[in-house]
């Protein structure tokens, strides 16, 4: 049994570790959209090179994220989180070094490799080396500094596109991998599952991610490769036979056999796909039309984190008062009505005004959304199933953000180069903003129709306070 107290030495070093190291990747996905339009620039990029730069990175870390878990439970999860830190650590030194577009997109495939071997290893290793007791509060400290990593990021993420450059968005995970990987080999213990067979689903690692980036890949250079699609959909037939057959799958599909559970990660496919899209498009409506600085920018939609990191644990509370099906109903509608009110962000858009309405009903409709969905997909399943449960839903909220990235400028009628153009993007954006809206109320009522309270005595999830508006915080096997 675990037996590290928070209070020790030993146990604040821990903390210090995976706070550092789910830092790297969280910061990632918070301040790279800000620096969109200086990368375009600077690289000569077109809008499908940008798309490329978000998806590329979510591309292999939703593919192997469920893998790089396993692998953690296997071969140690100190191992793992180590290897994983100083992979992303050199995947980002090559991005702030890119010289083309095409090498930045390289690097940030490579970057999502390592965050899906580090991503999964901060939350384990806390839940592996902490004495019960502790775990609870250790798991809140490390998800709420989490969050306020988050709400740094993007006013971070803005300084450094406006003061230094946006190479140094990627180089600040240098510093922070020097950090990190001395104190976990000094401090951290090193801990595996014994009940680990070494058996692992390469294959259907391979075909998952393979299905998603041929349909990534026909969406974004629509119009010339048709046939990948088509090859794409193969690919995602391909895996589920594989997936039904293999004795020890990456995916277990009985899992599925939860109607609550299935209907849950519809409604996340719905949800986060929506935020994909928003928060992808949102960062460039606001530099590209509205005139605003990265700094300003990024600035901006603090306010929808800054109402997640305070108030997602009472939500999640509520939540267990009420059930989760109104807050599940409600919280998607005010996503989609904070959606329709950035239709008022145009040329010039006065902050006050145009924006921060939107961006606060936002925050409200993600506080009354976030917690309750994660803690219902734990829920769903039996708590020796928290963990894959927990690792699929975060996979299905990255799928669903690399799809709406890849779909929405296309469904929106967005040229190459229409984030060159201020009127052209912003006529886009004004197609692109409905079409999230609209996601949003099918996934309201898709939770109104099918989530229901669920049974008593049923898992809970620790990690209930979390900034991270990109996706569900994961919630680890314990140790």
């Amino acid at each position: 049994m675990p037996d590290v107290r928070i209070a020790s030495a030993q146990g604040k070093w821990i903390l210090i570790t995976t706070v550092l190291g789910s830092s790297m990747a969280l910061l990632d996905s918070t301040v790279v959209n800000v620096a969109l339009p200086r990368i375009g620039d600077d690289l000569d990029a077109s809008l499908s090179a940008l798309q490329w730069t978000i998806n590329a990175y979510m591309l292999t870390l939703a593919g192997l994220i469920l893998l790089g878990g396993s692998l953690g439970d296997q071969y140690g999860r100190r191992k793992i989180f180590v290897i994983g830190v100083v992979w992303f650590a050199a995947a980002s030194l090559m991005c702030g070094l890119a010289p083309t577009d095409a090498v930045l997109i390289g690097a940030r495939a490579l970057q999502g490799i390592g965050g899906a071997l580090l991503t999964p290893g901060s939350l384990a290793l806390i839940q592996a080396s902490f004495h019960p007791d502790d775990r609870a509060r250790a798991v809140g400290l490390w998800s709420g500094f989490g969050g306020i990593g988050a709400a740094v990021g993007p006013f971070l993420g803005g300084w450094l596109v406006d003061g230094p450059g946006w190479r140094w968005v990627f180089l600040l995970n240098v510093p922070l991998a020097l950090l990190c990987v001395p104190v976990a080999l000094r401090h951290v213990p090193e801990s595996a599952d014994g009940r680990a067979h070494g058996r692992f689903d390469i294959l259907g690692a391979v075909l998952g991610a393979l299905a998603l980036g041929l349909v990534t890949f026909a969406l974004i250079e629509a119009g010339t490769t048709s046939l990948l699609a088509v090859a794409g959909v193969a690919a995602a037939v391909a895996f589920v036979y594989v997936e039904k057959r293999r004795q020890d799958p990456m995916l277990p599909l009985d899992i599925f056999g939860s109607r609550q559970f299935t209907a849950l990660n519809i409604v996340t496919l719905c949800v986060y796909g929506a935020f994909g899209g928003y928060f992808f498009l949102t960062a460039l409506q606001l530099q590209v039309v509205a005139g605003y600085s990265a700094l300003a920018a990024g600035t901006a939609l603090l306010p929808t984190t800054a109402l997640m990191l305070l108030f997602s644990a009472r939500s999640g509370a509520l939540a267990d008062r009420i059930g989760p099906r109104i807050p599940l109903t409600v919280g998607p509608l005010l996503c989609a009505t904070a959606m329709l009110l950035m239709l008022r962000v145009g040329e010039h858009a006065n902050y006050l005004t145009d924006v921060l309405p939107a961006v606060l009903v936002q925050g409200v409709g993600m506080v009354t959304l976030v917690a309750p969905l994660t803690a219902s997909v734990l829920a769903s399943v039996d708590t020796a199933r928290a963990g894959i449960a927990s690792g699929i839903n975060n996979a299905a909220a990255r799928a669903a953000s690399l799809i709406a990235v890849a779909a929405l400028p296309l469904l929106a009628g967005m040229g190459p180069e229409a984030y060159r153009s201020p009127s052209a993007f912003d006529a886009a954006f004004h197609r692109a903003m409905p079409i999230c809206a609209g996601v949003l109320v099918v996934g309201s009522a898709l939770a109104f129709a099918m989530v229901r309270r669920p049974a008593p005595g049923c898992v809970r999830p620790e990690c209930r306070t979390h900034g991270n508006v990109t996706s569900p915080p994961i919630e680890a096997k314990g140790g």
